[in-house]
């Protein structure tokens, strides 16, 4: 066979047309769901895509978990879950919000509860006062004759604080009562699924199933977030979908136990795109086992860095940087993407306070002439540092316009200068005092 015949094209490309247009993917459009206001964060509805994050400190530790909250914050989480699994947590989250408060940091606090919530919700009321949202699994909130009554406690608790309440099912804390009921009917069919899809449709069931009980006992249908989280990418896929097909509750999006480093970002990426290009999921947090002594921030990071290069919605100024090739052999270009992405992350929040629109900004950084000054025109702001062989001179381009070139030792933090500049012209307002 000829691969590069006429014949063999044709052939595997019947319907190709030299002339014709690309077909566009269907525009995003965002699944209609209920808003739950969680601490004056909106989630749902028409709100934006929220951001939120979970600390890994013990909660009995109100000095290290405030200080984490804040961090997690700072960096752009908009909710942040604390564990709240003992006494001594349970009663340190009030001091927890006291010194958020005390610290400027208005976010709101998420308690996640396990096997022990109802009591600890009962014994600490002010742990529930304090709380703008508890997380309630399900699969873990007792078990045999002690489970309704159990979950039927915080759900009282949460109407009479008029808190929101998460109903998170995790699929490696799954209600086995269940799974085992829905695993033997299955087996009865006459067309029994296998147990993958068995326990995918348990997830949901579980999920709706606590939903509509919560309902029943009096907390109203816009206080309910649900979650169907798996570690798989297709497996949560297809959970998502079917979850969104069934209710119109605001959906929590996480893929559960996603990793560490870039398997996690590439898994939590993979599974959250398809899901969000669909318009499912109104919140997001990525699940990401953090290096020693990595900052927790990093999963904040991504989480908006995935809403933001998938254009539904820009938290930061995104720097586009050419990977670099044998036109590039110095480093210089890679060293001036990494100091503008950390410059721009340091400054956003004096200028998201004080420039307005900001975070809609792009930027280049380029290392060679061959897509240097035509990605740097696409940019707002873009620099075309040289390559191997070619003048030792940057062009800098400003709306597509070329306005200076920059020589000599001092670019990099000529070009932080020229950053700082454009973004008090363009985004300052007239009333600014930084605005001239």
């Amino acid at each position: 066979m000829d691969y590069h015949s006429p014949a063999f094209c044709n052939a595997r490309q019947p319907n190709y047309e030299p002339d014709s247009i690309m077909t566009e993917i269907p525009a995003y459009k965002r699944r209609l769901s209920v808003p739950a206001n969680i601490g004056g964060v909106i989630v749902g509805g028409d709100a934006p895509l929220v951001v939120q994050s979970m600390t890994n400190t013990d909660t009995a530790d109100e000095v290290a978990t405030a200080v984490q909250v804040a961090d997690l914050a700072r960096a752009g989480s908009e909710l942040v879950r604390i564990t709240v699994n003992t006494e001594d947590a349970a009663a340190a989250v009030p001091g927890i919000r006291r010194r958020l408060d005390d610290m400027g940091i208005q976010v709101p606090l998420i308690g996640d509860f396990h096997f022990n919530g109802h009591k600890l919700l009962t014994r600490y009321p002010s742990c529930a006062e304090a709380l703008a949202k508890f997380r309630i699994n399900p699969g873990n909130v007792g078990k045999g004759s002690r489970r309704d009554p159990q979950f039927a406690t915080m759900i009282e608790i949460a109407k009479d604080y008029g808190k929101p309440v998460r109903i998170g099912v995790n699929w490696g804390s799954l209600d086995q009562d269940l799974l085992s009921r829905m695993m033997d009917d299955n087996a009865r069919r006459p067309d029994p699924q296998g147990p993958a899809a068995v326990m995918k449709t348990a997830l949901v069931r579980s999920a709706l199933d606590s939903a509509e009980k919560a309902e029943a006992l009096g907390l109203a249908h816009e206080r309910i977030v649900l979650s169907c989280k798996v570690s798989g990418v297709q497996d949560l896929v297809t959970v998502y979908r079917d979850l969104a097909s069934r209710c119109d509750f605001a959906l929590h999006l996480g893929l559960t136990e996603a990793g560490m480093g870039s398997k996690g970002i590439v898994a939590s990426t993979a599974a959250l795109a398809l899901l969000l290009q669909e318009g499912i999921g109104d919140t997001v947090r990525i699940s990401l086992t953090p290096q020693p002594g990595e900052s927790r921030t990093r999963e904040v990071i991504v989480a908006q860095e995935i809403l933001q290069t998938m254009g539904l919605r820009a938290f930061t100024p995104l720097v586009a940087a050419c990977p670099g090739c044998g036109r590039t052999t110095s480093t210089f270009f890679q060293s001036l993407a990494a100091d503008i992405q950390h410059h721009v992350r340091e400054r956003m929040p004096q200028w998201r306070r004080e420039y307005p629109g900001v975070e809609q900004m792009t930027l280049a950084v380029m290392g060679c002439v061959v897509n240097g000054p035509g990605e740097s025109r696409h940019a707002n702001l873009g620099i075309s540092l040289p390559g191997t062989g070619e003048k030792p001179v940057a062009p800098v381009y400003e709306d597509g316009e070329k306005t200076v070139t920059l020589r000599g030792d001092n670019i990099a933090e000529e070009f932080k200068t020229i950053v700082e500049a454009y973004v008090r012209r363009r985004y300052g307002r007239s009333d600014s005092p930084t605005a001239n």
